[in-house]
């Protein structure tokens, strides 16, 4: 027995759990950005803020090397949030039609999703490995899973396949 959902109720629920995604990954990128100003300007705060990814040791160590640490993980972190902005701003405006889904809109939803599943893939990767780099130079670090740099090869394979799922919506057109 197949049981048939509404489709805009199965709308609905994705907009509440974007509308969900979106706030999380936002309050993530600003509790990273928010502990790495007090890692600067007060660092025995950090170890007591919310997220607690304490970059002190690396911040002693060289403030270059913190900084690219944190843009990285700011970057990651800004472009999962800007993911699901992109996904409730077309879910709200209601551009994308289930009646006629191949719309340039639809196809532009795509590939920007793509473009930024690459760039997370790039600066996840590119963090990891320089978080790795670090470590092997005696540096103190957190690890790369509270960085939220351990799966960039998986944000590659998503970009990849949005990509194609782009050029299969621009043919569709």
């Amino acid at each position: 027995m197949v049981i048939k959902i509404p489709t805009q109720w199965i709308l609905r629920t994705l907009l509440f759990v974007s509308w969900f995604i979106f706030v999380g990954l936002s309050i993530e990128a600003g509790a990273f950005l928010t502990n790495a100003v007090f890692a600067v300007f007060k660092p025995s705060a950090v170890p007591i803020l919310w997220q607690q990814t304490d970059l002190s040791d690396l911040l002693r160590h060289d403030r270059g090397y913190f900084a690219v640490i944190v843009l990285c993980s700011a970057i990651v972190a800004g472009h999962k949030a800007c993911m699901f902005y992109l996904i409730i701003k077309a879910l709200l405006k209601k551009n994308i039609s289930m009646i006629q889904p191949f719309s340039i809109e639809a196809k532009r939803l795509v590939l920007n999703l793509s473009y930024l599943t690459f760039a997370i893939g790039l600066f996840s990767t590119m963090g990891y490995k320089y978080t790795h780099w670090l470590i092997s130079q005696g540096v103190k670090m957190p690890d790369t899973e509270s960085l939220h740099f351990d799966s960039g090869d998986v944000w590659f394979f998503m970009g990849i396949t949005l990509l194609v799922i782009g050029q299969i919506f621009r043919r569709g057109i």
